[in-house]
């Protein structure tokens, strides 16, 4: 990710020292994301995006169709962060919960993409926004991991008979996108990932293992 200012990420390179066409849609992408990410998608222009990126409009729809298609790219390239942190296979029960205690303290160091979901996951509710799906969908994905990781707990008699696993679930992620909203405002007020373990653990009646 680059800055207005900054050098550009170094970029993969072809015969003859350009750039080859992955390098060059990679960057495109990482400065389509911090312009998502701090203006918004509606706000955000093409031509900007081209620009920072040393290419015409008509360069930039040569590896994207449309705004929408870059903004999709945008977004899939952010599950890959996603993808990578969480491994070949999900942890189960109180190691999943713990997970996204750690995704909370990660998640500090990577501001970028933290204020791009939050910008976005809030624009997504509006009429036409075309994230909006991907909003819908991954958040009933995470709700249904939550709600899995919760019941493998309860089976191992891990968490306070008569918890609702949807409610706590629908808690914990409220907590989390609120936490990020707060944290890119004060990051000196907030600990996305203290605060995180305190309402696991309280929704739980038990610290999570390995969270704090």
């Amino acid at each position: 990710m680059t800055r207005p200012g900054t050098s550009r990420p170094e970029k993969s390179r072809s015969d003859g020292g350009r750039p080859s066409a992955a390098g060059r849609r990679e960057e495109i992408l990482r400065i389509a994301m911090e312009t998502f990410a701090t203006r918004g998608y509606h706000n955000a222009s093409l031509a900007e995006i081209a620009e920072r990126s040393g290419l015409t409009q008509a360069g930039v729809l040569h590896h994207f169709r449309s705004k929408a298609g870059l903004l999709t790219g945008v977004l899939d390239l952010r599950d890959q962060s996603d993808l990578a942190q969480l491994g070949e296979e999900r942890p189960r029960g109180l190691a999943f919960l713990a997970h996204l205690v750690d995704t909370a303290r990660r998640n500090a160091e990577r501001e970028g993409i933290v204020r791009l979901y939050a910008v976005l996951s809030a624009e997504s509710v509006t009429s036409g926004h075309p994230a909006q799906e991907y909003f819908r969908a991954r958040y009933a994905g995470l709700r249904a991991m939550v709600v899995e990781a919760i019941g493998e707990a309860a089976d191992a008699g891990e968490v306070p008979a008569g918890l609702d696993p949807r409610a706590a679930a629908s808690a914990v992620m409220a907590v989390m996108d609120g936490l990020q909203v707060q944290w890119l405002l004060a990051p000196e007020a907030v600990d996305m990932a203290a605060t995180t373990d305190l309402v696991i653990g309280a929704l739980l009646g038990r610290p999570v293992p390995g969270g704090g």
